[in-house]
């Protein structure tokens, strides 16, 4: 598996399951066109390419050439780098039907193409290091207790996330900008409000 420290950005959940295969990198994704209207999406994506770095990886269509535009706008392209798969004309094997364009997008990529593809990018192969767990998230009653969503919606607000993740977005997203204790500081004073005010 490819190790990449930069988050990948990608247009759908489909997508984002594929390039997890060949990688171990943060996937983001920009739920196609919602992130012309999502204003927590953006304020997201910049700061991943001010803390992170981004790989933008969208389908060879005109689409994904428009969600990189808008990307490029967004940051600046500061700390943005632009991945590309090729154009293959065929179907998606979960599709009845091609894309408009008859394209396969990133989801229709062979494993060994798309690997091909981020190589460039990946400092070698391995896994990353320590990361913040669910077990965490439980032990500091950011999941599966009473309160637990709200004390999340806290957490996101003061790390500037946002605010509707759920448990297992806030530990993808901080795992991707963050380390363990930076999180764990944050957590423990967003815990200290509400152990105050009960």
């Amino acid at each position: 598996m490819l190790h990449i420290t930069q988050a990948i950005i990608v247009e759908g959940i489909y997508d984002r399951q594929r390039v997890t295969e060949v990688c171990d990198a943060y996937c983001y994704i920009t739920d196609g066109f919602k992130i012309f209207k999502d204003k927590e999406k953006r304020e997201f994506i910049r700061m991943l390419a001010r803390e992170k770095g981004l790989i933008v990886l969208t389908d060879p269509d005109r689409a994904g050439f428009l969600i990189r535009s808008h990307i490029k706008n967004i940051t600046g392209d500061k700390n943005v780098r632009h991945a590309y798969i090729p154009e293959i004309f065929g179907k998606e094997r979960r599709k009845t039907a091609p894309s408009a364009e008859g394209k396969l997008g990133v989801e229709g990529m062979e494993r060994e193409a798309l690997r091909k593809v981020l190589l460039p990018f990946a400092d070698g192969e391995g896994v990353r290091g320590e990361e913040i767990t669910k077990t965490d998230l439980f032990e500091l009653g950011l999941s599966g207790g009473e309160g637990s969503r709200e004390r999340r919606e806290a957490l996101c607000r003061k790390l500037r996330l946002p605010t509707h993740l759920s448990a297992n977005g806030l530990l993808d997203a901080a795992n991707a900008i963050m380390t363990k204790k930076s999180f764990f500081d944050a957590a423990i004073s967003i815990n200290s409000l509400f152990t105050t005010e009960e």
